[in-house]
Parts: structure tokens; sequence; C-alpha cells
């Protein structure tokens, strides 16, 4: 780890790079490392996922090498905050003689409590316990945070009405070709999209990264197809790519049937 901040801290003398970033410049890299990271594991390939949190590390310690240049923070205090906060937040653990036969649940319980002393006295919005972070993630966040005091559509069929109506005023902003309302009214489509998951206990999220995953993967075979036949992808006629389109989707859903009655 020593090795690793003294090199933090050489590229910051020593590369124009580096030494132009910011706080600010870097935080799109610590979200894209931090995808990165969920999609090597995802793949299931161990050496990856060691390389993936390689980089999502390098984040934290680019962010804490320049907070402390500016005198705020280093390294090690990051270290020491999340420490103490487990130790904290984990009273079952490191103060076992006061908690005993705790499952999951109660477990759960106790850091949502322990979280909520540490805010008290603090002025918050009920929305303010919804972390910052993907844009779908929030949107389940503030609806289910929303929810807890009755402002939620009873059934997942009357948020599927809303989702409707957004459609129809999504569909007259394209119709008046005004371009703030085409993208408020995309926004609104999709934060209905997301509150029918929600209602059918779907994590959007998840669902959504399942799906770019399957298109990466039926993609591929186009390549491979294409690859196959001598051609390059970018000489296939839309219908060309349509067609192996529909192949990748078969083989996919036999390699699926086939796995699964291998574990069967």
């Amino acid at each position: 780890m020593e090795q690793l901040l003294n090199i933090m801290r050489e590229l910051r003398e020593k590369c124009p790079w580096d030494q132009q970033q910011t706080p600010e410049s870097l935080t799109r890299y610590a979200i894209e490392e931090a995808y990165e990271v969920e999609a090597a594991v995802r793949a299931g390939k161990a050496e990856d996922v060691r390389d993936e949190l390689g980089d999502l590390l390098l984040q934290v310690v680019f962010q804490s090498q320049m907070y402390s240049e500016q005198g705020a923070f280093g390294f090690q205090d990051v270290v020491q905050a999340i420490s103490d906060k487990l130790v904290r937040r984990h009273p079952h653990v490191f103060e076992s003689e006061k908690f005993s036969q705790l499952n999951a649940e109660d477990v759960a319980e106790l850091w949502q409590e322990i979280k909520r002393q540490e805010k008290a006295g603090k002025p918050q919005s009920r929305l303010d316990q919804v972390k910052h972070g993907p844009a779908l993630q929030q949107a389940e966040g503030v609806q289910k945070n929303a929810a807890k005091i009755g402002f939620d559509f009873v059934t997942a069929e009357d948020a599927y009405g809303k989702l409707e109506e957004e459609l129809a005023e999504f569909k007259q902003a394209l119709k008046d070709q005004n371009s703030d309302e085409i993208m408020e009214e995309f926004g609104d489509c999709l934060f209905s999209l997301v509150n029918i998951g929600r209602k059918l206990s779907i994590s959007s999220e998840m669902a959504l990264l399942g799906t770019v995953h399957k298109f990466r993967t039926r993609f591929a075979y186009i390549e491979t197809q294409a690859q196959t036949h001598n051609k390059n992808i970018e000489d296939l006629t839309l219908a060309e790519m349509d067609q192996l389109w529909d192949q990748a989707k078969q083989y996919f859903k036999q390699q699926a049937l086939y796995e699964k009655q291998q574990h069967e």
C-alpha cells in the first residue's frame, strides 16, 4: 500500500495529465471503475476482478492524494474513518457480550438504527436518505422513500397508467420538436417505468444491466459470424445483421436451456 501511495505522489509531481486533475474531474472515473468491477464479477473471471478492484482503489488513492495536498485529509484518514465506522456499526461483532443470537435481519436493522443515531439532530429531507449513484437506483430509492408515507400507486397497473400518460406527453414533445421538453418527458417516462419495476419487485438497475450484457453477447455473435464468413461487420446490411441477431437469440436460448438441464 505504501508503494502505491508513493507512486501516486510521484505521478502528481511529474505527470502533466495527473497534475491537471481535480477531485471534480476524476469523479466520472470512479463511477466507471465501479461499473467495471460489476462487469468483471458478472463475467466470473477472478483475475479481471482483481485488476478492476485495483483500478477502483486507484481512484480512492488519487482523490486522497489531492485532498492531502489541500491539507484536508490523507489516505490514512480515509482508512481510519471507514475502520471506525465498521466497528461502530458492528457492535454485535466487536461488543459481542451485549448482543447475542442476532440473525441477518436483526443485524440489518441494527445497522440502520446506528445510522439514524449518527444523523440525529441533523436537518434532513426524507429523500436525503437516498444515496447518490446511478440514476435508476436513485429513482427507485426516492420512490421507495416516498411510498413509506403513502405517496405511491396502489398497484403496478396504476403505475402503468402513469407511464401511458407520460408516453403520450413524450410523443407530443417529439411532435413539437422542443428539445428541452423531449428530454424532460423522456426522463419522466424512465421514472415511471422504474416505478412499475419497483411495484413488481424488479431492480431497474439490474434488469437494464442484464439487458446490456445480453446485447453485448448477441452483438459479439454477429461479429464472430461475420468474421467466419470473411466479412467485416461494417459491410453487412441491416437485413443481414437482423438475421444474425435472430440466430444469436436462438443460439443463446438453446445454450441456456442446455446449461439448465446440466444443473438439474
